[in-house]
Order: C-alpha cells, then structure tokens, then sequence
C-alpha cells in the first residue's frame, strides 16, 4: 500500500486549473524558437540542481551551478558540493533525454539507475542499490530522530509498486508527481539521495506529461528556497514513520502552491528575459559586435561571472557553433574594450563581470516588477 492523493476539494481544482492555465501559457510563449530561450533553459537547469541539492546541503551559487549544467568546472564550490551537483545535473539529463521516450517503463532498475548516476561519487552511498537495514532523518539542531523510513523488508515490493502505479493511467500529472515525491520520500529506500531522487522523480513525471521540459516544470528551485516548509509538511504527513493511510492532503496542497507560486516566477522571467535580450542587442548593435556574444552578455547582466570555457561551452549547450578559446578570448577582450564587460583577476584566475552599463540593463527591469505574490491560494 502506498500513499494515495486525496479526492480534490473545489478549491483545490480551481488552483490546479489555474496552474495549468499558466503551463499552457508558458508552453506557448516558448514554442517559437528564440535565441534568448537558450539562456533562459541554461540558467533554470542551474536553478533546480541549486535548489534541490541546496536542501541536502550542498550549497552552491547560481554561476557555479551554471558551469556545472555546461559541464564546466565551477570557480568556488568545494570537491564534495561539485560531485554533488554533478551527479544531479547527469540525472537530470537523463530525465530530459526520456521526457519524450515512448518506450520509457518506470521500473526498479531505472530507478537504481537515477540513484546511481545521482550519488555513485561516494560508494559509501550503496549507489543504484536498495538499502540494507533501517534509515533515519535526524533533526540536526535538536539531534532527535524526526522519520524512519519504510520496513526494509517491504522496500522492493513498495518500489515495485510505485513503479506500477506510474505506469498506469494518469488523472492528472501534477498531481500524480506530487505522489511519487511523496512516496519515494517516504519509503526512503537508499542509504542516501533520498531527498534528491524524489525531487528528481517528480521532475521525472511531469516531464513524461508533455506540456513542458522538465526545465520549466521543475519546482525544485521553489523547494529549495523554501525548505523549512517543505520538512515541516512532510513531517505533518509522514508522522514519525511509514503509515501510507496518513492524510496526503497537506503535502498535495503544499505542493500545488508550490506550482503556482514557481508557474508565476517563469511567467515573469520569460518577460523579463526577453526584454533583457532587447536592451543587451542595442547595446550589442552600437558596439559592432558579433550576434554570439549575445549569450556571455546575458549572462554577465544577470550577475554570473564569465570565463572563456563556460563562454564556450553555454555557445555549445545552446547549439550554437562552436568556436576556439583564442576567439572566445578575442570577443572577450572586445566586450571590455566596449565598456560592457570589466576583467577580474589575471590569468587562469580571470574572470569577467557585468560593466556598470550592462548591469543597470538588470537593475532597471528589477526595479519595475510588480509586488511579489505569496499569497496562500488555499486561505483566500
């Protein structure tokens, strides 16, 4: 038996409505193809492997999570915070490359697998394999033991079952990934990643959904921005250890605001990333500068420090064609000369930063956003 999602209440149907009403939204806005949705996709790859694995601890800013989506070394994470990321950002590829898979089957062994190209930089971890004896979640400030995860000797049926169940027909996908984050958590079937392969499942789901990539499906940058929350809801449904008859509706709830809350941050950033691309493609314009170096721009506007190789390797990531590291250095050097770009540090050291022109492009479309919204959809 596993955890089951609630009959929706009327309110909560008119929330999931109107998070779909923006997914379909967002799903137009981006079907046209449009360079600057390039960089857009880049930089919210880098926001959900932050925020999920920010929430285990790993803590990592945007431009180092950035690289590590490009496959390029970060500048000031530690060895552990970079596997980490790693590993998720190598999951996350492989949701994205079965988001459209006919022939994709949830199973135990694709499950392992996620688990194992997630955590497999520490064997310690029992990476794509089921744990061995019982788990805990310790409350590290109190260092009292807050869940225990399922009986290990129902891990293999439960997981097999959850599998079933994601094979099976589907109401609803936001909701059904809600369950298999819960479920998944839950059971906590691994000696460790459990966090992250329910974060990394639910991705997983709604991908398979078809309405958008995983890359703009995600509520994993909400989670981690939000993780005190997120504990104390699983904690009201889990109650101290596996109980499947438990009350899911807090956790459906939590998540569904969740949606609505992330749905409308991509809204505003699709607005203010092309707007963004307008202003930082005059300023290109008036220098004479190469249309490629629209992306380095971009991302030196939005407060990421720029070097040659993650230069090159977001060109690629986008499809774009390639280019050598001595034209890279020259378009680099050129931005600086156009008084867009100032260097910092020498040599390999060296990275470069948003002039003060280039980033009042930011500060201005920031400065005139409305109110944020977070209000609770559930207390009006």
């Amino acid at each position: 038996m596993l955890f089951t999602a609630p009959a929706l209440d009327d309110r909560e149907l008119e929330v999931l409505a109107g998070i779909e009403a923006m997914k379909r939204s967002l799903r137009n806005q981006l079907f046209e193809p449009r360079r600057w949705i390039g960089s857009l996709r880049r930089l919210s790859i880098a926001r959900a492997i932050q925020g999920s694995n920010s929430i285990e601890g790993f803590d990592a800013n945007l431009e180092d999570a950035a690289a590590i989506a490009v496959g390029e070394e970060p500048l000031t994470a530690d060895q552990e915070t970079r596997l980490a990321l790693m590993g998720y950002r190598d999951a996350m590829t492989f949701v994205i490359q079965v988001a459209d898979d006919g022939e994709f089957r949830y199973s135990s062994e694709a499950l392992k697998s996620m688990h194992f190209m997630m955590t497999s930089y520490d064997l310690k971890n029992r990476p794509g394999r089921w744990r061995t004896g019982s788990v805990y979640v310790f409350n590290e400030e109190t260092e009292q033991i807050v869940y225990e995860g399922a009986d290990i000797d129902l891990v293999p049926a439960l997981m097999a079952e959850l599998s079933d169940t994601l094979n099976g027909p589907c109401d609803n996908r936001i909701i059904q990934a809600a369950m298999a984050h819960l479920n998944l958590a839950m059971i906590h079937p691994f000696r460790d990643g459990n966090g992250r392969m329910a974060r990394c499942l639910q991705s997983l789901v709604l991908a398979r959904g078809g309405v958008l990539t995983p890359v703009f499906m995600s509520i994993e940058e909400y989670l981690g921005r939000n993780t005190q929350h997120y504990y104390d809801v699983l904690g009201e449904v889990g109650r101290g250890s596996w109980h499947p008859e438990n009350d899911a509706r807090p956790w459906v709830r939590f998540t569904l605001t969740a949606h609505l809350r992330q749905a409308r941050t991509m809204l505003r950033r699709v607005r203010e990333t092309e707007r963004l691309w307008r202003d930082i493609d005059r300023l290109r314009l008036r220098a004479v500068l190469p249309e490629r170096v629209m992306s380095v721009l971009f991302d030196a506007a939005s407060g990421l420090r720029v070097r040659n190789a993650t230069y090159r390797a977001g060109l690629e990531d986008m499809g774009e064609d390639a280019i050598t590291e001595q034209t890279a250095s020259r378009d680099l050097q050129k931005l600086v000369q156009a008084g867009l770009l100032r260097p910092v540090g020498e040599k390999r050291a060296r990275f470069y930063a948003g002039s003060t022109q280039l980033m009042q492009l930011r500060r201005d479309i920031v400065s005139s956003r409305d109110p944020r919204d977070e209000s609770d959809p559930f207390t009006q």
